[in-house]
C-alpha cells in the first residue's frame, strides 16, 4: 500500500510538473500579447526600489495561475475519473473532505482574489497604481482565514495545538483566533517575500515539500500529494522564473500559496514548525515590522530599504545571489523543522 502510494505522490507530481510546463508557453504569450505587465512603484513612495527594479517594470505578472491553475486541474480532473472510472482511476483521487477541501477551497478562493489585486496593478488601479492598498488585503487574508479558522473549529472540531515534546494543548475557541493570525501572517510573509526573481518560489517550493513529507508521516496521503502536485507545479514555475525572469508570481500566486500553507501547517497540526520551516517568510516580516518601527519611533530607517532582501539589493548584493542563498537557508531550517517532527513522532508525542 505505502509503495503505490508513493508512486502516486510522485507520479502526480510529476504530472503537475509537466501539465504546467506545457501550458507555459500559451500563459506566456497571452501576458505578453495583451501586455499584463507589472507596474513597479512610483519613485516618490519607494525610490530605493524603484531604482533597483525599474527595468523590471512591464514584465508579464500573474505567474501564480500556472501554480494553482495546474493543481486544480488535475486534483479535478482524477476526481471526475474518480467517479466514471472507479477501477482503474480511484486509488489515484486526492481529493477528501477532511484532508483537501479546504486547503484546495482556500487556495482559488485567495487565488481569484490575488488575480484581481493583479488586474488592477496592470491597470494601474488603486493608489499610486498599485492595486489594493494594505488594508484591504488584510481584509481579505481576514475573511478567508475566518471561513478557514470556523471550518477546524466547526466543521473538523479541531481546538488542539501540539507542542514537540511536550503534547497535545487544548485551546478551545482560542482555536479561533489562533487560526486567524496563522493563516493572515503565512499569507503576509510570503507576499512580503515575493520581491525578487525566484525568492518566493524556492522558498515555498521547500516549505510545502517539508509539509508534504509531514503529512505522509502522519498517514495523510492526500494532503501529501496536494503538497506534492503544489511542489511539482511549482518547480515548472521556477524553471521561467528565475532571473531574469519571464514573469512573476503575482498575487494570485502569493496570496493564495501562503494561505494555503498556514492551512496546511494547521491540518497536519504542526503549526508550531512553521516559523521553523518557514523562518525566511518570517525573517522577511520582522525586517518590516522592525523598519516601521525605527521610523515612527526613532525617526530613522535601520535598513536601506525593506524587506530585507532589499536592503542586501541595496548594498550591491547580485539577486541571484540574495535569492540562492535565501534558499540555502530555507533548507536548512525545512530539514530542522523535519528533524524535530520526526524526533518528536519516535518520542511517541504526536498526535
Amino acid at each position: 500500500m505505502n509503495e503505490f502510494i508513493i508512486v502516486k505522490i510522485f507520479a502526480l507530481s510529476a504530472a503537475s510538473f509537466l501539465l504546467a510546463m506545457i501550458l507555459t508557453p500559451f500563459l506566456t504569450h497571452f501576458l505578453y500579447k495583451y501586455r499584463l505587465g507589472k507596474g513597479i512603484r512610483d519613485a516618490s513612495t519607494a525610490p530605493v526600489f524603484a531604482q533597483m527594479h525599474q527595468k523590471k517594470a512591464g514584465t508579464p505578472t500573474m505567474g501564480g495561475i500556472l501554480i494553482w491553475g495546474s493543481t486544480l486541474f488535475l486534483i479535478v480532473l482524477f476526481w471526475v475519473l474518480h467517479k466514471f472510472f472507479p477501477a482503474n482511476f480511484g486509488r489515484f483521487n486526492f481529493l477528501s473532505r477532511s484532508e483537501t477541501l479546504l486547503p484546495l477551497g482556500a487556495l482559488v478562493a485567495s487565488a481569484l482574489v490575488g488575480l484581481f489585486d493583479d488586474l488592477m496593478d496592470v491597470w494601474r488601479v488603486g493608489k499610486n497604481g498599485g492595486g489594493l492598498r494594505m488594508r484591504h488585503r488584510f481584509i481579505v487574508y481576514g475573511i478567508i482565514a475566518a471561513v478557514g479558522a470556523w471550518w477546524f473549529f466547526y466543521k473538523l472540531d479541531w481546538s488542539i495545538i501540539h507542542v514537540p515534546f511536550y503534547g497535545n494543548f487544548d485551546i478551545g475557541w482560542w482555536y479561533i483566533p489562533f487560526a486567524l493570525f496563522v493563516i493572515i501572517a503565512t499569507a503576509h510573509s510570503v507576499n512580503l517575500t515575493d520581491g525578487l526573481d525566484g525568492l518566493a518560489g524556492g522558498t515555498l517550493l521547500v516549505a510545502f515539500a517539508s509539509y508534504g513529507a509531514i503529512a505522509f508521516a502522519q498517514g495523510r496521503y492526500d494532503l501529501a500529494t496536494f503538497c506534492g502536485v503544489i511542489v511539482g507545479a511549482l518547480t515548472a514555475f521556477l524553471w521561467f522564473n528565475i532571473n531574469p525572469a519571464r514573469f512573476f508570481m503575482g498575487d494570485t500566486g502569493a496570496m493564495s500559496l501562503g494561505v494555503t500553507l498556514g492551512i496546511i501547517a494547521m491540518l497536519t497540526n504542526a503549526v508550531l514548525l512553521l516559523p521553523i520551516i518557514g523562518l525566511v517568510f518570517m525573517i522577511e516580516t520582522l525586517s518590516v515590522l522592525l523598519q516601521m518601527f525605527y521610523k515612527k519611533v526613532l525617526g530613522r530607517k535601520i535598513f536601506i530599504s525593506s524587506p530585507i532582501h532589499h536592503h542586501f539589493e541595496a548594498i550591491g548584493w547580485p539577486e541571484p545571489k540574495i535569492v540562492m542563498r535565501f534558499w540555502v537557508i530555507a533548507g536548512v531550517t525545512s530539514v530542522i523543522g523535519l528533524i524535530i517532527f520526526l524526533a518528536d513522532k519516535a518520542a511517541g508525542n504526536l498526535f
